[in-house]
């Protein structure tokens, strides 16, 4: 069983979300919003991170700079789960040190699929 922290400011998303990963058997921790996910990161050290990017505080674009560069949670894969659907906004999430980019609304079966790959044996 992994730990997966879920970082999203709409409680439908966060529900929607942590009902997937309680699925499939994970345990899921949640934050409401980028800097309340930083936080989480470090307190937590989850084995992946879904991240929203808007959201207020601290957008999820900056949220994944801060924590893949901080080198406590930088071996954390966080794969980012946002409505912007724009190719440049997927390039620029990747060079915010994202594993992966999933687009809202969620597919069940695309969200298992990116978890199984970032979560060995499981």
């Amino acid at each position: 069983m992994a730990r997966i922290l879920i970082v999203d400011d709409s409680p439908s998303q966060l529900l929607g979300l942590k009902r997937i990963v309680e699925k499939l058997g994970h345990e899921a921790l949640t934050a409401e919003d980028g800097a309340a996910g930083v936080e989480a990161a470090k307190r937590e050290r989850p084995d992946l991170i879904l991240m929203d990017v808007v959201m207020p505080n601290l957008n999820g674009f900056q949220a994944t700079r801060t924590i893949s560069k901080d080198p406590d949670t930088a071996h954390i894969p966080v794969v980012l789960v946002t409505t912007k659907d724009q190719e440049t906004d997927k390039v620029w999430g990747m060079r915010q040190g994202a594993k992966a980019y999933v687009t809202k609304p969620v597919k069940e079966d695309e969200l298992v699929r990116t978890l199984q790959e970032f979560l060995p044996g499981q």
